[in-house]
C-alpha cells in the first residue's frame, strides 16, 4: 500500500495517508483528529519520539517552556509558519517543563529551540526566538 505514515498526535495511532491526500486535511482513522492541519500540536515525549521514528513526513519541534518569555513571543510566529507547510511538514511543540527528561535527552541548552527531523534523524537545530519569515526559511533549508 502506498502513501505516507503519520502518527496521530491525539491518540498515537499510525495512519497511512495516500500522497495525493496529504494537502486535503487527512484525519486519523481511529479518533478523527487532523493529521496535516497546518496547526501546531502540543505533544508529549512518547508521541514525539514515536512520530520521529515512524513518520514519513518531516517533523519540526519547538522545545519550549511556559515560563520562557521568548518562547511565548515566538509561539504565534511558529503557528503562522506552520500554516505555510500545511500538507508537507508537521510542526509540534514539546513543553520541556512538563517533560523534564526531554531537555536532557535531546541536549537542549536553551529555549526556544527548533529541531527538524526526517527519516528518523535530526537534520537541523536552531536556538532562539525567530520571526515567521526566519522560521519558514530555516524549515525550508532544514527538511
Amino acid at each position: 500500500m502506498s502513501g505516507k505514515k503519520l502518527t496521530c498526535f491525539d491518540c498515537g495511532q499510525i495512519n497511512r495517508v495516500p500522497y495525493d491526500k496529504l494537502g486535503a486535511e487527512p484525519k486519523c482513522g481511529t479518533c478523527g483528529a487532523g493529521l496535516m492541519s497546518g496547526k501546531v500540536a502540543e505533544v508529549d515525549l512518547a508521541t514525539f519520539e514515536k512520530a520521529t521514528r515512524t513518520d514519513d513526513v518531516p517533523l519540526v519541534v519547538d522545545f519550549w517552556a511556559p515560563w520562557c518569555g521568548p518562547c511565548k513571543q515566538m509561539a504565534p510566529q511558529y503557528q503562522a509558519a506552520a500554516q505555510e507547510f500545511k500538507g508537507t511538514v508537521r510542526m509540534v511543540k514539546l513543553n520541556t517543563e512538563a517533560h523534564k527528561n526531554a531537555g536532557a535527552k535531546y541536549r537542549i541548552k536553551g529555549i526556544p529551540t527548533l529541531a527538524a527531523f526526517a527519516n528518523g534523524k535530526e537534520r537541523a537545530r536552531q536556538a532562539g526566538a525567530m520571526p515567521k519569515s526566519a522560521i519558514v526559511n530555516w524549515v525550508k533549508r532544514s527538511v
